[in-house]
Protein backbone atom coordinates (compact mmCIF):
# COMPACT_ATOMS: atom_id res chain seq x y z
CA UNK A 1 0.00 0.00 0.00
CA UNK A 2 1.00 3.17 -0.76
CA UNK A 3 1.24 5.84 2.15
CA UNK A 4 0.12 9.35 2.12
CA UNK A 5 3.08 11.79 2.50
CA UNK A 6 1.12 14.12 4.71
CA UNK A 7 0.56 10.87 7.19
CA UNK A 8 2.85 8.42 8.48
CA UNK A 9 2.51 4.64 7.75
CA UNK A 10 2.17 3.67 11.20
CA UNK A 11 -1.03 6.08 11.75
CA UNK A 12 -2.60 4.91 8.35
CA UNK A 13 -2.16 1.15 9.36
CA UNK A 14 -3.96 2.06 12.95
CA UNK A 15 -6.76 4.09 11.02
CA UNK A 16 -7.68 1.10 8.76
CA UNK A 17 -7.52 -1.49 11.60
CA UNK A 18 -9.48 1.03 13.35
CA UNK A 19 -11.92 0.88 10.27
CA UNK A 20 -12.07 -2.94 9.61
CA UNK A 21 -13.27 -3.16 13.23
CA UNK A 22 -16.58 -0.47 13.14
CA UNK A 23 -16.84 -2.77 10.10
CA UNK A 24 -17.50 -5.94 11.62
CA UNK A 25 -20.57 -4.41 13.02
CA UNK A 26 -23.45 -3.27 11.22
CA UNK A 27 -24.55 -0.79 13.67
CA UNK A 28 -21.51 0.99 14.20
CA UNK A 29 -20.97 1.40 10.67
CA UNK A 30 -23.80 3.06 9.92
CA UNK A 31 -23.20 5.39 13.08
CA UNK A 32 -19.96 5.70 11.61
CA UNK A 33 -21.71 6.94 8.21
CA UNK A 34 -24.52 8.91 10.00
CA UNK A 35 -22.16 11.20 12.64
CA UNK A 36 -19.58 12.07 9.55
CA UNK A 37 -21.68 12.29 6.83
CA UNK A 38 -19.51 10.15 4.59
CA UNK A 39 -21.41 7.47 2.30
CA UNK A 40 -19.71 4.00 1.60
CA UNK A 41 -18.37 4.94 -1.40
CA UNK A 42 -16.39 8.01 0.69
CA UNK A 43 -14.90 5.14 2.56
CA UNK A 44 -13.57 2.71 -0.43
CA UNK A 45 -12.19 5.90 -2.60
CA UNK A 46 -10.64 7.98 0.72
CA UNK A 47 -8.78 5.17 2.54
CA UNK A 48 -5.31 7.37 2.08
CA UNK A 49 -7.24 10.46 2.33
CA UNK A 50 -6.18 12.14 6.11
CA UNK A 51 -9.39 13.73 5.98
CA UNK A 52 -11.30 10.37 5.59
CA UNK A 53 -8.73 8.73 8.52
CA UNK A 54 -9.50 11.92 10.90
CA UNK A 55 -13.14 11.14 10.07
CA UNK A 56 -12.68 8.06 11.08
CA UNK A 57 -10.45 7.94 14.39
CA UNK A 58 -12.61 11.50 15.12
CA UNK A 59 -15.86 9.36 15.51
CA UNK A 60 -13.64 6.87 18.23
CA UNK A 61 -12.21 9.29 20.04
CA UNK A 62 -15.27 11.05 20.48
CA UNK A 63 -16.78 7.83 22.01
CA UNK A 64 -14.69 6.52 24.38
CA UNK A 65 -16.16 3.00 24.80
CA UNK A 66 -16.10 2.28 21.21
CA UNK A 67 -12.42 3.61 21.44
CA UNK A 68 -11.68 1.13 23.98
CA UNK A 69 -13.28 -1.77 22.60
CA UNK A 70 -11.15 -1.08 19.27
CA UNK A 71 -7.93 -0.18 21.02
CA UNK A 72 -8.16 -3.89 23.01
CA UNK A 73 -9.62 -5.59 19.48
CA UNK A 74 -6.71 -4.02 17.69
CA UNK A 75 -4.02 -4.86 20.26
CA UNK A 76 -3.05 -0.95 20.84
CA UNK A 77 -3.70 1.17 23.71
CA UNK A 78 -6.54 3.65 23.73
CA UNK A 79 -4.11 6.47 24.06
CA UNK A 80 -2.42 5.99 20.86
CA UNK A 81 -5.78 5.73 18.60
CA UNK A 82 -6.51 9.29 20.23
CA UNK A 83 -3.04 9.80 19.57
CA UNK A 84 -3.63 9.47 15.71
CA UNK A 85 -6.72 11.14 15.47
CA UNK A 86 -4.79 14.01 17.10
CA UNK A 87 -1.81 13.56 14.43
CA UNK A 88 -4.54 13.65 11.39
CA UNK A 89 -5.92 16.88 12.46
CA UNK A 90 -2.77 18.84 13.98
CA UNK A 91 1.23 18.96 13.13
CA UNK A 92 2.89 17.31 14.87
CA UNK A 93 5.41 14.37 16.21
CA UNK A 94 3.03 11.04 16.31
CA UNK A 95 4.86 8.56 19.36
Amino acid sequence: METNSNISAETEILALQALGWVLQDADRAQHLLALTGLAPADLRSGLEDPAILSSLLGFLANHEPDLVACAEAIGVPPQKLAAAAHYLNNAGDFT
